[in-house]
């Protein structure tokens, strides 16, 4: 069975940290038996992924999804709290960018 070739590692990423930082970073990759540069590489990853995840997948209870569905399937007319709440959110994803 032929095994495909992993992605060639072209990319470089490069920190300033602390001695105290290298010490404790270089300490951990010993204990785990990797490179240091193979713990910070996983250990960003996995803390990206982390990130991301908490940030964009929503879960809900069945009740709360069912009720998700429904406002999508029939939405409620809007009112004028929801449009002021529209407009705040409007004005505040343009300020962040």
């Amino acid at each position: 069975m032929i095994h495909p070739q992993p992605p060639a590692k072209t990319a470089r990423l490069e920190a300033r940290l602390t001695t105290a930082q290298k010490a404790l970073f270089e300490r951990a990759a010993r204990v785990a038996g990797r490179s240091v540069t193979e713990f910070v590489l996983s250990s960003a990853a996995e803390a990206a992924r982390r990130i991301l995840f908490e940030t964009e997948v929503l879960e809900l209870s069945a009740a709360d999804s069912l009720a998700f569905a429904q406002a999508i399937i029939d939405p409620p007319e809007s009112n004028e709290r929801l449009r002021e709440a529209a407009l705040w959110y409007a004005e505040q994803k343009s300020v962040r960018h």
